[in-house]
């Protein structure tokens, strides 16, 4: 069965969860962008014991699910005295666990450069810092733009789970529409087809930039 007025009357509350959905996700994946770059520091450190303390968190967050991590933060740390919103919680555990993915792929990515620009960023008085920022993860950023883009469309799929933490993004706004309407389908292809509609549309920015930056390197 399916009612164009109900989906019409639910439309507010389905876009009001898509928009929780996608500033959560971008909350988390800036946040784990910036501890990936951290991560992937320690795991190309010349150190061993920085080198196994991100090899580390990488097995962890990687090995641990989403919905165990969110569950762990919201529920576990108040018992220690650390109470958090339900939305710090939902951008912690989407950060710590993107984070982790975020790091190998851009390990990865610095690790096709020529070891010669180091080598001339050394000689030309650069510090490592300067180094990191200005020449190595630009090239890095180009390289795995691909894999890049598809994390992000993955962190955005499984955000559905932050509604185990009682927010109210798109999947679970679709789900109480579903239950009290009586039409799953309906609404639940509403959700589908808004999922798709952001997905897709990153992927063509994507594309775009893949092709701006191949045009600046020809």
């Amino acid at each position: 069965m399916f009612d164009l007025a109900l989906l019409v009357q639910g439309l507010p509350l389905l876009l009001a969860g898509l928009w929780n959905t996608v500033w959560l996700s971008a909350c988390g994946l800036a946040l784990g962008f910036l501890i990936g770059i951290g991560v992937c520091s320690l795991k190309l450190s010349e150190r061993g014991a920085l080198r196994r303390l991100g090899g580390a968190y990488i097995s962890v967050f990687r090995g641990i699910p989403l919905l165990i991590q969110l569950l762990f933060i919201y529920y576990l740390l108040p018992r220690l005295g650390l109470d958090v919103p339900a939305w710090v919680a939902a951008i912690a555990g989407l950060a710590l666990c993107s984070g982790a993915y975020l790091a190998e792929i851009l390990r990865g990515g610095l690790l096709t450069l020529p070891a010669g620009q180091v080598e001339a960023a050394r000689l030309l008085g650069l510090s490592g810092r300067t180094t990191l920022t200005r020449i190595k993860l630009p090239q890095a950023l180009r390289a795995t733009l691909p894999a890049l883009l598809n994390e992000v469309i993955l962190l955005i799929k499984a955000s559905s789970l932050i509604s185990a933490v009682g927010l109210a993004e798109l999947t679970r706004t679709a789900q109480n529409l579903a239950a009290s309407s009586f039409l799953q389908l309906q609404f639940y292809l509403a959700a589908a087809a808004l999922y798709c509609v952001v997905n897709i549309s990153l992927a063509l920015l994507a594309g775009r930039l893949e092709r701006r930056f191949a045009k600046g390197r020809a």
